[in-house]
């Protein structure tokens, strides 16, 4: 019993007391090696369908990502509600609002998935049409983005579940289970690819499977740990305030994040007018920025959940310290990462494709975006900041307004004046610095009127 207690609190921490840093980084180190797993085997993926399947394969996949982003951001924009209140209710020693929180978040992940398949089977044609995707590509995509969302509960459910575990401070038994699922996503992948020859589809499918075994593992965790948030399969349940509180924190992010994908929908559409090869450089290049984002979104993560516990537990003075501690280490990745990511593009790029046009449309977009990536990272640390106060609709009015509306008005101003790529894809360092500014300031009026023990 005692070496089971010692086990469950090594996957804890408590992020109210002792030296901030080393705690920051005991939870992101852990976060940062789950995205760079789940974003090789997400390349290993598309590397198989670029090299085996061809250019227009690798352009239909590419398409879909704005698409399913838009679609699925509002239901994942509630597991940031969930790892909001799990954080806060651990820090304030709430155990019964914990065990309620879990059982509702569980069953809304379900029900939401299934909702999500039917508006994923149903939209994937007409969505893809209006955004222009090339005739050349779209029954590759829509094959493709149908099959992809059938695997929707599994997405949920294992999101949901993740930010549970996030809650608590545990982000080790996530890296596990995205390692057991990519290794499974992998395997599937070449064999559907390569030895059956099911192109875009046998990727799509192998995708669905392992995202259903990531949910099967995260509900085994969660059935198997000790104390209040354990889940018990038989007491799910939704409980009404629960689910409304869940609401009025991640609907608001999600909100966000479906507002920020309807502008990168509307550059994706801008980049399909280029036609396909342009569309594969930048799915390439998009790939090869994600590892950046992800290794940057570790210490939004961190910022997010250790302001919630603090914040629960009205440590308020910690706060301060936990921004600027964010603040730089997301600064110096961005920097570090992003830049390099740029200079050892050429290389890169052509693990993707040896097509030297569909290799300089991918350097085109890393020597704008990469490099300048640290502001994006230094803007999602601020609006996770005003999330785990509790101020989720202050952050995405802003991040609406800045990030997103802004974007928009560029792409049917200066764009519309100015049609090239490199115009287009300036759209989002302008906009990400104009949001954290907008973010920070908004930071200190919260903190002169909420937080005044800061």
């Amino acid at each position: 019993m005692e070496a089971q207690r010692s086990k469950k609190k090594s996957y804890e921490i408590d992020m109210c007391s002792g030296a901030l840093l080393p705690k920051i980084l005991m939870f992101s180190l852990p976060l940062l090696m789950s995205g760079i797993l789940q974003l090789l085997f997400n390349a290993a993926d598309i590397v198989v369908v670029g090299r085996f399947t061809g250019s227009q394969a690798l352009a239909a996949v590419g398409s879909t990502s704005a698409l399913i982003n838009l679609l699925v951001n509002l239901f994942i924009g509630l597991s940031v509600g969930v790892n909001v209140m799990v954080a806060k209710y651990y820090g304030a020693r709430r155990e019964q609002d914990i065990s309620d929180t879990v059982h509702t978040a569980v069953l809304t992940a379900i029900g939401a998935g299934a909702v999500l398949t039917v508006l994923g089977l149903l939209l994937a044609q007409p969505m893809l049409r209006l955004m222009g995707t090339p005739e050349d590509v779209i029954g590759q995509s829509v094959l493709y983005m149908r099959i992809y969302f059938l695997g929707m509960i599994g997405v949920l459910v294992y999101n949901f579940g993740g930010a549970v575990l996030r809650g608590i401070g545990d982000t080790k038994r996530p890296l596990y289970i995205l390692f057991a699922a990519g290794v499974v996503n992998v395997i599937f992948n070449l064999i559907f690819v390569i030895t059956f020859h099911m192109g875009v589809a046998g990727t799509a499918v192998a995708t669905a499977i392992s995202q259903f075994l990531s949910a099967g593992l995260v509900l085994y965790c969660l059935a198997k740990s000790e104390g209040s948030y354990r889940l018990d399969i038989r007491g799910l349940r939704i409980v009404p305030r629960k689910l409304k509180e869940m609401a009025g924190i991640g609907i608001p992010a999600g909100m966000q994040g479906a507002v920020f994908s309807i502008s990168n929908v509307l550059i994706q559409s801008s980049v399909n007018s280029f036609g396909s090869i342009a569309m594969a450089g930048n799915t390439a290049a998009a790939n090869i920025e994600g590892f950046v984002y992800i290794a940057m979104n570790t210490f939004h993560q961190a910022a997010l959940s250790f302001t919630s516990q603090n914040y629960g537990a009205r440590q308020y003075k910690r706060i301060t310290k936990i921004i600027i501690i964010c603040l730089g280490l997301v600064g110096a990745t961005g920097l570090i990462l992003g830049n390099g990511a740029y200079l050892a593009g050429n290389w890169l790029l052509r693990i993707y494709s040896a097509d030297p046009e569909v290799i300089s449309y991918g350097m085109l977009r890393l020597s704008i975006i990469c490099t300048m990536y640290f502001i994006c990272g230094l803007m999602d640390v601020m609006s996770g900041v005003l999330r785990g106060l509790g101020h989720s609709v202050l952050a995405m009015v802003v991040s609406m307004i800045g990030a997103c509306g802004l974007r928009i008005v560029w792409i049917y101003t200066i764009f519309a004046l100015f049609r090239q790529m490199d115009v287009l894809f300036l759209s989002y360092p302008v906009t990400w610095a104009v949001t954290f500014g907008a973010h920070m300031i908004c930071f200190l009026v919260v903190k002169k009127k909420q937080l005044r023990e800061l």
